[in-house]
């Protein structure tokens, strides 16, 4: 159990917490949520002992031990992959250490022998024998093959350190585990695999994410930020977004009588919960669900962006097609042969296991690269709009956003006109002159759905759109491609995103590709028969 005591936190005039009092139990695990700034991942750093808050204690049951996921991706660079993981569990490697200085010693003592002894004991009643088979284990789990395992950290790029350092904190079976954001620079089929090791973890997990279908599989309880406090919600995050959002239809409905919103929301909590048994944390799930206090359910203060996309024309029936399409990266192919017919309304989810390829095809298609063989043509018809992975190269300017936005209008240069696409994601007032280059990575992102929104382009090509966002935009975002009446091609490793979004999955592979006409769970089964 770990709690946090009366925790405030202010950086001048802004207050982040104010006397915080909350308990994180054994065997749950909670989700941590609160709109882009609310303080999530700061929380997380004061559990963890990373930052001092200005009043009040984080207090840990005294026996238990407690892993990390850090960001920083530099730390362990003199270290081999499994030593890397190896330290998450901070006591065995003290054990190592000091055996490997007993034995090494060239004038070994009696008192020597004593304590080596001791520490074989100790060595042993932590199961120190199956440490490095254990590590290799979960560092395959996460997609780290053998091979890598005795490189350095140094030697490796930023998407396999991540794993790396999810391994390590994962080790050793800690009593609680604190991960802020662990599925970044994971593919759907790894986030897989986290979310069935954390299924049967048995101890406290306390996690930032914002993917939801992680967060509804995983998590017990949740834990919203929001006014400077933090409420404990029991349920996922289904369960949490669509009983506020209830919550919040029936305080607007003033006439409602108390005891039929009280109803309601019982029926509403008997469906979930019916729901619920269906899920892989049945048993446990349901019985919280039944613990639920109706006065707990308060409506969310969320800001939920306006995303609208429409056609300033509408495709005709020729929309793209690709014939023979092939590329390689430094010498090693990313994908062969594509041949592909798009269709009027296909929403088309790109996986595979190199997110690179999917980037190398999207940048193709806008002309950013050149293919090594093949060709593809549009349709007349057809108008394009680009979300790219990396944003970087659209702000190098110190213009205001609107001076930044008006230049992507082909059309009305009005500013009231431009002030209007970015009110809808949230830059209202003087938000919506502040400079282009001092954006956050989330703002850069919203700012870049304003310029598509503008564009009405009638064909859209999305490479990791919800990256950056935070819950409430992903929201958003997803329902406006549901509703756009064009062609989406994408990709994500959002598994609700595309699960909802995508009407056919295209999987590129270095040496072929799939295409089949089904949601991405259907394609999930579908591949799982074919390997086995």
């Amino acid at each position: 159990m770990i709690s946090a005591n009366n925790i405030s936190l202010q950086y001048g005039k802004r207050v982040l917490f104010e006397d915080v009092n909350v308990t994180f139990g054994a065997g749950n695990c909670y989700g941590v949520i609160g709109a882009n700034g609310a303080g999530k991942s700061t929380f997380l750093k004061i559990l963890a002992g990373d930052i001092s808050p200005n009043s009040g204690k984080v207090v840990l049951e005294p026996g238990k031990r407690m892993a990390v996921l850090r960001q920083n991706h530099f730390e362990f660079d003199e270290e081999t992959v499994l030593n890397t993981v190896l330290r998450g569990h901070s006591f065995l490697w003290k054990i190592m250490e000091e055996k490997e200085a007993v034995y090494a010693k060239p004038d070994f003592s009696e008192d020597d022998g004593n304590r080596a002894a001791e520490l074989e004991a100790e060595f042993a009643e932590l199961e120190g024998w199956n440490a490095e088979s254990d590590a290799a284990a979960l560092l395959s789990g996460l997609g780290v093959v053998e091979s890598e395992h005795y490189k350095t950290m140094k030697e490796l790029g930023g998407h396999l350190k991540v794993r790396i350092l999810l391994a390590q904190a994962l080790f050793g079976n800690p009593d609680i585990l604190i991960l802020d954001e662990p599925t970044n620079d994971l593919d759907i089929q790894t986030v897989s695999w986290l979310e069935d090791f954390l299924l049967d973890f048995k101890n406290t997990v306390i996690v930032v994410s914002h993917d939801r279908h992680f967060l509804d599989t995983v998590c017990t309880h949740i834990a919203d930020i929001d006014f400077s406090a933090i409420s404990l919600f029991t349920g996922n995050y289904a369960f949490w977004y669509q009983s506020s959002q209830l919550a919040l239809a029936q305080r607007s409905s003033s006439n409602k009588k108390a005891e039929d919103k009280k109803k309601e929301l019982q029926s509403f909590i008997q469906r979930f919960s019916a729901n619920a048994s269906k899920s892989k944390q049945a048993t446990s799930r349901r019985k919280l669900l039944d613990k639920i206090n109706i006065e707990e359910i308060k409506p969310s203060n969320r800001k939920y962006p306006g995303i609208i996309f429409t056609q300033n024309r509408v495709a005709g029936d020729q929309i793209l097609q690709i014939e023979g399409l092939s590329k390689s990266y430094q010498g090693s192919p990313l994908f062969s042969k594509l041949e592909l017919f798009v269709n009027k309304g296909d929403k088309i989810a790109f996986v595979g296991p190199d997110s690179l390829a999917i980037t190398a095809l999207f940048k193709i298609l806008m002309g950013e690269e050149k293919a090594d063989d093949g060709e593809f043509k549009f349709g007349q018809t057809i108008s394009t709009a680009f979300l790219p992975n990396e944003n970087e190269s659209y702000f190098k300017t110190n213009e205001n956003l609107i001076d930044w936005l008006r230049k992507y209008s082909e059309g009305e240069k009005d500013e009231v006109y431009i002030r209007g696409f970015l009110g809808k994601m949230l830059f209202s007032g003087e938000e919506s002159t502040k400079s282009s280059n001092v954006l956050s990575g989330g703002e850069k992102v919203r700012c870049m759905i304003s310029k598509m929104m503008l564009n009405g382009a009638n064909l859209l090509i999305l490479d990791e759109p919800t990256n950056h966002l935070d819950l409430e935009a992903i929201i958003a975002f997803n329902n406006a491609l549901k509703e756009f009446p064009g062609t989406v091609l994408f990709t994500s490793h959002d598994h609700k995103f595309v699960q909802t979004v995508a009407n056919r999955i295209v999987e590129l592979r270095p040496n072929g590709f799939a295409d089949k006409l089904m949601t991405y769970d259907e394609y999930v089964e579908w591949k799982e028969a074919t390997v086995n």
